[in-house]
C-alpha cells in the first residue's frame, strides 16, 4: 500500500518560530505571548507591529517615536506614483501591489544590506508604504486625485482618509485599527509560509514580500473574504439563504467563509470581528448585511451538522466583508486590506527565517516529492527519432 501523504503539509512542523501560536482545539491565536483578544482589546496596529518587529510591547515613548516614524515613511517616491497613474485602469490592485512592492527596492539603499537592523527598517518602510500603494491605486483607477497620507493620523484612520478624503470618526478609526490588528499574523498559513520560503533562499524583504502577496491573492486565502462578500450579493435577502446554503451542500461546494484547516472551534478573530460588525450595523443603521451573515452561519452550521455530524465555524473572512462594506470600501480592496495588515507578520517571519539562532544559515527549504510518472526501468525510456514516431 502506498505511503499517505501529508497533502498541503497539514500538521507538518517545518521550523520553529517566536512569533505567534495557533491552537486550533481551544480556538487561541497568541502573538509574541500575547493572547489576541486581549490586543484587540488594549492595543494599536502600531503598537502590534512593534511587538512583530522588535519581539516586546514598547514604551509609550518608543511607541511615539515609532509611529512618527511609521508616518514618515508612508509616501511614495514620484518615480513610483508616475508609473501607477500610466497602469491600465482595469489592473486589479492585488497584481498592482505585487509589481509596485519589488520596484521598492530601488529607492531603499538598506534593501540589500544583511543585518537585522536593516532588515526591520526595510520592514518599517513596507508597512508605512502598503497602504499608500493601495489607497493611490484605487483613487488613480477611479481617475480621483491621490490624497496625500495625513501623518498626524495612526495607519487605519489615514488609510480611510486617503480613500475618500474623510476623516473617520473615532469609532470607525478604532474598529478598522482593530481589523488590522486580528490580521497581522496567523503562524505558517499560505503567504507567510512563501515569504518564509523566498526568505530561506536569503532573497530580499522586497522580493519575499512580492511571492507573499502572490499567495495571499488567491480565492482560498485573502481572496476568501472577497468571495463572502460575492455571497452576501448573490443572497441578497433573509428569505433566500437557506435554499441557497442547502443547493451549495447538496452540489459540494463549499460556504466560503465557513471552516478553517486548523481550527476546530471558533476562529478567535471571527468572534471579535462578529461582534464589530453587530455594533457597528447598529450604529450606522446598516444591519441588512450584518443580518445576512448572521443568518448564513447559523444556516450552515446546522446544515453541516446533520449531514455531517461535524460542527463547523466562521474563519477570519466571514463577518470581515460586512464590516468593511458598511465603512464604504469596495471589495475589490478586500485582500489588499489583507495585506495591508499581514504585512507587519510577513516582515517579522521573513527577518526569523534570516537571522533565528537555531536555523543553520544554509537551510533553504527543499522537500521531496514522490514521482508517479511514466516509469520504464532503471534506463529509462527508450528515446524514438522524431522523424520515426508514428
Amino acid at each position: 500500500m502506498p505511503e499517505t501523504k501529508d497533502i498541503g503539509l497539514r500538521g507538518v512542523a517545518v521550523a520553529d518560530t517566536k512569533i505567534s501560536a495557533v491552537d486550533g482545539i481551544k480556538g487561541k491565536l497568541i502573538y509574541r505571548g500575547y493572547d489576541i483578544e486581549t490586543l484587540a482589546k488594549n492595543s494599536t496596529y502600531e503598537e502590534t507591529v512593534y511587538l512583530m518587529l522588535y519581539e516586546t510591547l514598547p514604551t509609550k515613548k518608543e511607541l511615539d517615536i515609532f509611529k512618527e516614524t511609521l508616518a514618515s515613511e508612508r509616501q511614495l517616491p514620484a518615480g513610483i506614483i508616475r508609473h501607477m497613474k500610466k497602469r491600465k485602469k482595469t489592473a486589479h490592485t492585488m497584481d498592482v501591489l505585487q509589481s509596485i512592492i519589488p520596484m521598492l527596492a530601488d529607492f531603499d539603499d538598506t534593501a540589500r544590506v544583511g543585518t537585522k537592523a536593516a532588515q526591520i527598517k526595510t520592514s518599517i518602510r513596507l508597512v508605512a508604504k502598503m497602504a499608500t500603494v493601495v489607497a493611490y491605486w484605487d483613487r488613480i483607477k477611479k481617475n480621483l486625485d491621490i490624497i496625500k497620507p495625513d501623518e498626524t493620523l495612526g495607519t487605519s484612520a489615514n488609510f480611510l482618509y486617503m480613500l475618500s478624503g474623510e476623516i473617520p470618526d473615532m469609532q470607525t478609526a478604532k474598529d478598522f485599527d482593530t481589523c488590522f490588528i486580528l490580521h497581522a499574523e496567523h503562524s505558517f498559513n499560505a503567504s507567510t509560509f512563501v515569504a518564509r520560503i523566498v526568505a530561506s533562499a536569503r532573497a530580499h524583504m522586497y522580493a519575499c514580500i512580492a511571492a507573499a502577496l502572490g499567495a495571499l491573492s488567491g480565492e482560498l486565502h485573502g481572496g476568501a473574504n472577497a468571495q463572502v462578500m460575492k455571497m452576501l450579493f448573490e443572497i441578497d435577502r433573509l428569505d433566500r439563504v437557506e435554499k441557497w446554503i442547502n443547493s451549495k451542500l447538496d452540489a459540494g461546494e463549499m460556504i466560503m467563509g465557513m471552516g478553517h484547516a486548523v481550527y476546530k472551534t471558533w476562529d478567535p478573530r471571527a468572534r471579535i470581528l462578529s461582534g464589530i460588525s453587530e455594533k457597528l450595523a447598529e450604529r450606522t443603521g446598516n444591519t441588512k448585511w450584518f443580518d445576512l451573515s448572521r443568518k448564513i452561519e447559523n444556516v450552515t452550521r446546522a446544515e453541516f451538522k446533520k449531514r455531517k455530524g461535524k460542527e463547523i465555524y466562521p474563519n477570519v473572512d466571514f463577518y470581515s466583508p460586512s464590516i468593511y462594506y458598511i465603512m464604504g470600501i469596495d471589495p475589490d480592496l478586500f485582500t489588499p486590506l489583507f495585506a495591508i495588515s499581514r504585512i507587519s507578520g510577513w516582515c517579522a517571519h521573513i527577518i526569523e527565517e534570516k537571522f533565528a539562532e537555531a536555523q543553520p544559515k544554509a537551510a533553504i527549504y527543499r522537500p521531496e516529492a514522490e514521482y508517479v510518472g511514466r516509469y520504464c526501468g532503471l534506463e529509462g525510456c527508450k528515446y524514438v527519432p522524431l522523424e520515426e514516431r508514428d
